[in-house]
């Protein structure tokens, strides 16, 4: 009987535990929810993990990687909207004071997924289903909104405030500037960053699936908003795409299976660059073993999209313990953290179109009427002159035609009117234009990704007159250990050739483990179980030949190679 591959979330964790895969954090003080230790191999793993997305996007894609702080001054976060908008429904229970997130505990209860609705539904939802604390039964406070972020202090005074970042791509869009220099005002261009990010969460149960200390794997494209094609869709448009579009989840619908080019072409999804990106999400996921159907996209609906968001996808992955869990978020951003940023600080983060040929333009140009513009102002009128020279001059002029002021948010409000500017009609030959890009953006968990790794990499084999064996398969690219080295006996000369081995190998950039504890076959069975792809025995007809056994682990043959050829032969089998 064949090896039946399953999902089983407790014994997967249980040996993952074992082996030095996951270990609860802080665990002599009895732990703390919402983090994780890796141990050995879980931070091999993942290391392993982290590189295959670097090589994916750094050499497939051409993009480049920076890295940025993870702590931020407020300034950052609130003009990004997080300090606003980044938040999560909470409610407390009025007679133990234990906090729980709102809109888990309805579902747990009603089984509805209400994260879309707003506080006010939601409190209506619990008085219907006389919803208690799931601790002590007693009644549960009005919902309201809960700020996600590690709130911090920068500087021995404290008197500036900051966050821990709530992601990655904000150190990218500060950079902006000095990115588009850098790749020489081309567009589309791609930036990445690796590394970690910080939320509060109000009460994470899920292990590594909602985690307050977590990875991310961000890629931000930034592209021409009137062209978001990709020049690599025509190589993938026939791809078949599990699609769980809006439509199919508010009319509750059959999923989607449909080619990327008929859901361009369907407007089910709004660009062949958000298109293609899914793809490379899911080759991605592939190539970590996990396969197609344990995978599928979501599509965000209207009440839970992000408040930067023109367009988001979720790629999900089905697990036995948590259902579809979220691994993978693809956005369409537009330029709203450009153009919040630009606002924020007074910089213009544009970039430069030239024209294929110039063009004739009808302009509006405003600067300030001095003799009223200073003494109404004083000392604030340099800061609103700067303003002045970076506005959109036509949308000025409009919005005080309209409604006969603008009113203008910086440090503090002020109103413009027609008396304190001076607007002049000019025509100009123009070769080119400035524009805000748009951004498309992959963020991978890669927290949430090993574990769909770990759950779908776990096998178990139930043949006859044999005990049941529970052990990882993974794919030989990220496999933690490559090779296992194993003298027949820890002893008689056969330990020392099995160290000089071990050290060879690991000179030529194998990870290696030496193991000469216990029977073969139970040291056969602990390689096995970890994932192993490779194990090398060294017997008494080693001292004679120069020869090893190599065991393949997937196919379980074994044959006898010199010492001389097994870097060779260890490379082919990982390969295939």
């Amino acid at each position: 009987m064949e090896s039946i591959i399953f999902m089983n979330h407790e014994k997967m964790m249980n040996i993952g535990a074992k082996r030095g895969f996951l270990w609860p954090s802080f665990e002599i003080y009895s732990g703390v929810s919402g983090f994780t230790d890796y141990g050995p191999l879980g931070a091999t793993l993942k290391n392993n993990i982290m590189q295959k997305w670097r090589k994916q996007y750094t050499a497939g894609e051409g993009f480049y990687e920076i890295e940025s702080p993870t702590v931020m001054p407020k300034e950052v976060l609130k003009a990004s909207g997080h300090v606003d908008n980044f938040t999560d429904p909470m409610t407390k229970c009025e007679k133990c004071g234990e906090v729980f997130r709102a809109d888990h505990i309805i579902e747990e209860v009603t089984g509805q997924d209400v994260e879309s609705l707003p506080n006010e539904e939601m409190d209506q939802i619990v008085i219907k289903n006389n919803i208690k604390c799931p601790t002590c039964g007693g009644d549960l406070a009005k919902i309201w909104n809960y700020n996600l972020m590690f709130k911090t202090q920068i500087g021995a005074k404290g008197t500036k405030p900051g966050y821990m970042r709530p992601e990655t791509a904000q150190g990218i869009f500060i950079l902006f500037k000095r990115l588009s220099r850098f790749y020489r005002n081309k567009l589309p261009f791609g930036v990445v960053q690796l590394g970690k990010a910080y939320r509060n969460e109000i009460s994470p149960r899920q292990g590594v699936i909602r985690l307050r200390e977590f990875t991310q794997a961000e890629c931000e494209i930034f592209l021409d908003p009137e062209n978001k094609t990709n020049p690599k869709f025509k190589n993938i448009a026939d791809e078949v795409l599990d699609l769980c579009s809006q439509d199919v989840q508010i009319n509750e619908k059959e999923e989607l299976h449909i080619t990327a080019q008929e859901a361009i072409d369907t407007g089910i999804i709004s660009s062949e660059m958000l298109t293609y990106q899914l793809y490379l999400a899911r080759k991605f996921l592939n190539e970590l073993g996990i396969p197609n159907e344990m995978l599928r996209f979501r599509q965000h609906l209207p009440g839970e999209m992000a408040h930067y968001a023109l367009d988001c996808w979720d790629v999900e992955c089905l697990t036995d313990q948590y259902g579809w869990v979220e691994i993978i978020g693809i956005a369409d951003r537009g330029n709203y953290d450009l153009t919040q940023h630009g606002k924020e600080s007074n910089e213009e983060l544009s970039i430069y179109i030239p024209y294929d040929e110039p063009k004739t333009i009808t302009k509006n140009t405003v600067k300030p009427n001095l003799k009223v513009f200073g003494p109404t102002f004083k000392g604030d009128a340099p800061k609103i002159m700067g303003w002045l020279k970076n506005c959109d001059a036509n949308e000025l002029k409009e919005k005080i035609d309209a409604d006969g002021k603008y009113t203008l948010e910086l440090d503090n409000t002020y109103e413009l009117t027609s008396e304190h500017l001076l607007f002049e009609e000019t025509t100009e030959e123009v070769k080119g234009e400035k524009l805000i890009p748009h951004v498309i953006e992959p963020s991978f968990g890669i927290d949430r990704i090993l574990y769909c790794v770990l759950l779908h990499s776990f096998h178990s084999a139930n043949k006859e007159d044999e005990e049941d064996k529970d052990y990882f398969k993974f794919q030989n690219e990220i496999a933690p250990i490559q090779v296992s080295v194993l003298p027949l006996v820890n002893k008689k000369g056969l330990d020392i050739i099995a160290s000089e081995i071990q050290e060879n190998l690991r000179n030529n950039g194998f990870t290696v483990d030496y193991d000469g504890s216990g029977s073969i076959g139970r040291r056969y069975a602990r390689a096995d179980e970890i994932g192993i792809p490779v194990a090398i025995t060294v017997d008494f007809d080693t001292k004679e030949d120069n020869t090893v056994t190599v065991r393949n682990r997937d196919t379980e043959e074994q044959e006898r190679v010199p010492i001389t050829e097994l870097s060779k032969v260890i490379k082919s089998i990982i390969k295939n």
